[in-house]
């Protein structure tokens, strides 16, 4: 992998203006030009159906244009032909070519995102938490009891997109499909009525997109009520990887690095929650630098990442990955399966191939990388980890266990299921002697009693679509 260098103005605290590139203007991407025509089509057609933005950043110091289209950081960024299936892929591309209207382009893209299963695990249907008076608060997600996700309507965006990304329904235009919320006073309240809850995890999108003046209003406002129950403030962001000068030199670069501050001095633990998806995000002077600065506030750097076909489907890459973050000070944390969503088809890794690189990479490394856990699917039961292929008898059995789950007395169970090297996700899996996993009967207890519970009442809608 060859670290590009086109321009000597990005240093280790210095940087051009960040500049977005995304359909509108793709093509003025130098190297983008010397693609063919056929290969910039492509990018036209997917990018209408699913996100697409990139900046200069990624574009000049992270892509190696030397091995374009097979660089991983350029399939990472920009849309590719076989991330649609061929039927949806034709019918957007027809759409293109015949020259069709800015509205039924958009109407054939959401005819077609609504086939790619837009919020999987029940996040829509089970995960919307609401207040004891039925305010339902649709810019949360509450799944396991200790843990509340929170997307901050300012936050619903990133610097870059992935082309994987499982949450890509936040970005297309489709409010119906969109978390968000504005103020955190329902959010306070709903904490106040729920005290198992101990961390807030802050997603998107990615809340550093957010000018700090945004942010701290949101993080302030939890350290005011002084809960006596948060113990752990969660931020999950991709900006160490897409534009680490947010904490080195942006113009409230120190602005955001005093917010992280005032979170560990008022003794509540503040965990960085980064996307890396490759070594070479980690190859950088900015990033390096960027992680030194928010360590120095008393933050955690956690780290997380799918196995990915076409990117980082390789065991020596994960070694290499964890042993970097941990030299950097860092902490692995999760390996994730590509959720049943979106472009699954072309990224998916079949499980058992995942749990093979996983334990490859596992045996390479030494303990403090050992942190790590996975492969890991975020399903409707909960987050299942898959931990290898074992013989019961003459009959070869994949082991799996609860990490999290929706019932807590699921965790750390094991079971098994029928081998299957083509399964790429627990649905595609079968119990492998009862005709139901144990989990089955309760979950479907679960899930009717929160349908019941959300469809019942008048209950008012909070925190939706802005």
């Amino acid at each position: 992998m060859v670290l590009q260098q086109f321009d000597d103005s990005w240093g280790r605290f210095n940087s051009p203006s960040y500049k977005s590139y995304t359909l509108t203007n793709f093509r003025d991407i130098p190297q983008i030009k010397k693609l063919s025509r056929e290969k910039q089509f492509e990018i036209e057609v997917v990018g209408n159906v699913l996100p697409f933005k990139t900046n200069n950043y990624v574009v000049e110091q992270l892509i190696d244009w030397k091995t374009v289209p097979n660089d991983p950081i350029f399939i990472l960024n920009f849309p590719q032909r076989n991330m649609l299936k061929p039927k949806h892929y034709l019918k957007m591309a027809t759409a293109l070519e015949k020259g069709l209207e800015r509205k039924k382009i958009q109407k054939i893209a959401n005819e077609i995102r609504l086939q790619l299963n837009p919020h999987p695990a029940g996040q829509m249907e089970h995960n919307v938490p609401q207040l004891r008076d039925g305010t339902k608060l649709y810019g949360m997600q509450h799944k396991y009891k200790e843990t509340v996700l929170f997307f901050p309507s300012q936050g619903q965006t990133c610097h870059a997109y992935c082309s994987f990304c499982f949450r890509w329904p936040q970005f297309v235009g489709m409010e119906e499909l969109k978390f968000a919320m504005r103020e955190t006073n329902s959010l306070i309240q709903y904490l106040k009525e729920h005290p198992e809850v101990t961390d807030i995890l802050f997603t998107g999108g990615d809340p550093m997109i957010m000018k700090a003046s945004l942010l701290s209003q949101y993080i302030d406002s939890i350290l005011d009520a002084n809960l006596p129950n948060l113990e752990t403030i969660r931020i999950g962001s991709k900006a160490l990887s897409y534009w680490p000068y947010k904490f080195t030199s942006d113009n409230d670069s120190q602005e955001m690095l005093d917010l992280f501050n005032r979170v560990t001095r008022r003794g509540i633990h503040l965990s960085f929650m980064a996307h890396f998806n490759h070594p070479v995000e980690l190859s950088t002077d900015a990033v390096k630098a960027a992680i030194h600065s928010i360590r120095g506030t008393g933050a955690q750097i956690r780290t997380q990442s799918p196995v990915l076909n076409h990117i980082n489907d390789d065991p020596n890459l994960w070694a290499e990955m964890w042993k970097k973050q941990v030299s950097l000070g860092l902490i692995p944390y999760y390996m994730f399966v590509v959720r049943d969503t979106g472009a699954q088809h072309y990224f998916g890794v079949p499980l058992i191939r995942a749990q093979e690189i996983f334990r490859d990479a596992y045996q390479q490394v030494g303990g403090l990388c050992r942190t790590v856990r996975g492969p890991s699917m975020s399903s409707t039961p909960g987050k299942i980890q898959v931990l290898g292929v074992t013989k019961v008898g003459k009959l070869k059995a994949i082991v799996m266990r609860f990490l999290q789950g929706r019932d807590p007395k699921w965790v750390q169970r094991p079971f098994l299921a029928k081998y299957d090297r083509k399964a790429i996700w627990i649905d595609d899996l079968k119990p492998f002697s009862d005709k139901k996993f144990f989990f089955e009967d309760g979950l479907e207890k679960i899930l009717n009693k929160d349908t019941k519970v959300s469809g019942s009442d008048n209950s008012t809608v909070h925190g939706g679509p802005p």
